[in-house]
């Protein structure tokens, strides 16, 4: 697929959504401050990285140490020894790759499982006129649509009411059951930004109306730019959300509005099922999707669309 130059696109991301620096020293997983990348070099996009994001570039884990996998899910099962071989990677001031000798790819790619949540935000409640859901509401994309912060979005040919949806995601760190909610954010490695893409035709009115083929078209699960630790920010249901298409702003909130928080999202799923490093949270979206205007808008070949969130980052995906 082809991907815009994403050393132009990480600069402007951080220039509008500043995000914390990255900080020295042994921290346990829940308090390193750091922003986790996946990238292959230019030239060798066959080769996946796990990588540190600095102004300067990207650290080179495997270079500082061979013995470090060279995915973000074999990097999280290493739980604080990766984390700890990280810090001090970024301390060294060694291995550093400059932006444009990279191509960022998801912070995350084939998760044992991508779990989303519906209706998860007040104001996309009452958007729609209806009632705020008493307990999470689950459902799935598969670890196929995930792609790349700065990749197309493909438009499929069966589907003619494709839609955007800007949403916070989160990456479980470490395995995990029957989680309480005291101690969830130990099990969360970070967050990021994700599109979760909707093909609205095949969720609100084929297939039984079941969501699932409507969410997990090929490319239906922009991720990115980086894996940002839970260390790095100050409060991750108080950060700034919005989508934009083709530069116009389409939607505008608050994490603050969120139903269901990190925490209880992770006590609650863990009750069905084990939770694994590398597992994907989409935790909701918030109003302005396409589907509710009126007339209803969807997106079409050529459009852009951008995500971001305050301190974490921006994605950028064409729809081709």
């Amino acid at each position: 697929m082809k991907q815009t130059d994403s050393d132009t696109v990480v600069e402007e991301g951080f220039r509008n959504f500043p995000h914390s620096t990255t900080s020295s020293g042994s921290r346990s997983l829940t308090s390193a401050s750091m922003h986790l990348v996946q990238f292959c070099q230019r030239g060798a996009e066959g080769s996946v990285r796990v990588g540190v994001e600095r102004q300067n570039g990207v650290v080179d884990l495997k270079v500082f140490d061979q013995s470090v996998p060279s995915t973000m899910r074999e990097f999280l099962e290493l739980g604080e020894k990766g984390m700890e071989c990280a810090q001090r990677a970024v301390s060294s001031g060694e291995c550093v790759l400059p932006h444009s000798d990279i191509q960022l790819l998801s912070p995350v790619t084939g998760p044992d499982k991508v779990v989303c949540v519906g209706m998860n935000y007040r104001d996309h409640c009452l958007e729609q006129n209806a009632p705020i859901p008493s307990e999470p509401i689950i459902f799935s994309k598969f670890p196929s649509a995930i792609t790349g912060p700065y990749d197309d979005i493909q438009l499929p040919n069966e589907s003619q009411e494709v839609d955007w949806e800007v949403e916070l995601a989160f990456v479980i760190g470490k395995k995990g059951k029957h989680i309480k909610e005291e101690d969830a954010l130990s099990y969360v490695a970070g967050f990021t930004v994700a599109n979760d893409v909707s093909a609205r035709d095949w969720q609100m009115k084929k297939n039984g109306k079941q969501w699932l083929l409507g969410k997990t078209f090929d490319t239906f699960c922009p991720l990115g730019p980086a894996l940002v630790t839970t260390g790095a920010l100050k409060d991750v249901h108080n950060l700034g959300i919005r989508c934009l298409v083709n530069g116009d702003v389409v939607q505008d909130s608050n994490t603050n509005q969120l139903i269901f928080k990190t925490e209880k999202l992770v006590a609650w799923v863990s009750q069905f099922v084990t939770l694994c490093p590398g597992d994907v949270f989409l935790t909701g979206t918030p109003p302005g999707v396409g589907v509710f205007r009126k007339p209803p808008i969807f997106l079409k070949k050529g459009d852009v669309v951008e995500c971001q969130i305050e301190e974490i980052g921006s994605i950028r995906n064409k729809v081709v």
